[in-house]
């Protein structure tokens, strides 16, 4: 068999099945293209494998991470915290808002914010009257924070947190759903064609409280309030009000509709990426890489599956190269927010974060999706080995 005949093309990609299709089949015939009833079923079903019943679905995750910013009150020149490791609409959006913004380094172990680097980052903005109003956490790869230490955090220094968790659909932190919002104010969701379940572009916010998901649910849609022509039954139909100045950020009806299908499938998609992530471990753990870890009692969703070549003999530059010349997918999980040219040009710079740039230099992401097998993780784990052995 050769390397085009198998399925990793792609570090990650979409699994579309007979019922997916027929599902989209299903809402072109309805006449519900907008506002129908698949919005609601998909936000339910999030719910319950979330337990939370606080559940928006949103044009992108970008637009829930707004939503959730503007709910809990960012203003100009209020002060977020994020990691330099994450996608950069994480802070991006943020900015938006005229927000400040700042970041936390990484524990090279995790790779999630490192939260003795945040206490210690905390005592010294306490002393210079810098404190963060927002702290928002990624579960990078889908792996979950250690969100224990960031909320007794949180409480003492009065912030309040924000979980990006636009990779862990399906991941738990000590018994907990991603998603619960236990520890947080809002999470949010996104269902890009890379991620756990797609919706084609789409994404979800979850909160803490009913109050906040009906303010959610206006801004999300132009900030018109149709609770109140319910409660008002002299209105006529066509009545509506608007309260706030909101968005159009709505989900489709098909998207939704593929979302809800798709969905039924998350706990084998990230079974499947939990037992191909341990066949990569098994099969490469003689080799100079470090692998990202996870807490005890957590469980991630892999939706990356990074290394981290320790030995400086080899070059990831190089890896990639090597991989994509046999035509193998690959990708690098991130370049370092603040080490982008916008972010340069508001005083940030390479140094200022050394455990991210450490890992940013020797990182990889190998392919890992449903649609991989066994016998695939194995022909790119020789591959590895060959690489590693002529250089």
């Amino acid at each position: 068999m050769t390397i085009n005949d198998r399925a990793i093309k792609f570090y990650s990609t979409q699994s579309i099945n007979i019922k997916d299709k027929q599902s989209i089949l299903e809402v072109l015939a309805s006449g519900y293209l907008s506002r129908g009833p698949k919005i609601e079923e998909f936000e339910k079903k999030i719910g319950k494998i979330c337990n939370n019943k606080n559940v928006l679905t949103v044009n992108s995750a970008t637009s829930a991470l707004q939503l959730a910013y503007q709910i809990h009150g960012i203003k100009k020149n209020s002060i977020v915290w994020t990691t330099p490791l994450t996608f950069v609409a994480t802070a991006n959006t943020a900015i938006h808002f005229g927000a400040k913004i700042d970041f936390v380094d990484i524990d090279p172990a995790t790779l999630n914010i490192c939260p003795s680097l945040l206490k210690k980052k905390l005592k010294e903005a306490k002393n210079s009257a810098n404190l963060p109003d927002f702290l928002t956490v990624v579960h990078f790869g889908g792996n979950p924070c250690d969100m224990d230490k960031i909320f007794e955090l949180s409480k003492k220094y009065k912030f309040k947190i924000i979980e990006d968790a636009s990779h862990a659909l399906g991941a738990t932190y000590k018994g907990t759903r991603i998603g619960e919002c236990n520890y947080s104010c809002a999470t949010v969701f996104s269902f890009h064609p890379v991620k756990m379940i797609t919706t084609g572009e789409g994404g979800a916010l979850l909160l803490n409280s009913e109050t906040d998901k009906q303010k959610a649910c206006r801004l999300r849609s132009h900030g018109i309030d149709l609770l109140r022509k319910e409660k008002n039954t002299d209105r006529p139909e066509w009545y509506y009000e608007q309260v706030d100045l909101g968005y159009n950020f709505r989900m489709s009806e098909i998207q939704a509709a593929l979302g809800s299908s798709q969905i039924d499938r998350l706990g084998s998609f990230v079974e499947t990426r939990n037992q191909l992530a341990e066949c990569y471990r098994e099969s490469l753990s003689d080799l100079p890489i470090k692998f990202q870890e996870t807490l005890s009692n957590c469980y991630s969703s892999h939706h990356l599956f990074t290394i981290e070549i320790t030995d400086r003999n080899f070059a990831r530059d190089d890896l990639y190269r090597f991989f994509r010349d046999r035509n193998i997918g690959c990708q690098v999980h991130y370049i370092p927010v603040h080490m982008q040219p916008f972010y340069k040009e508001m005083g940030f710079s390479e140094g200022m974060f050394k455990n991210v740039e450490h890992y940013f230099l020797n990182c990889l992401s190998l392919p890992l999706h449903q649609g991989l097998k066994e016998i695939d993780i194995q022909f790119v784990s020789d591959e590895l080995h060959d690489f590693f052995k002529k250089n």
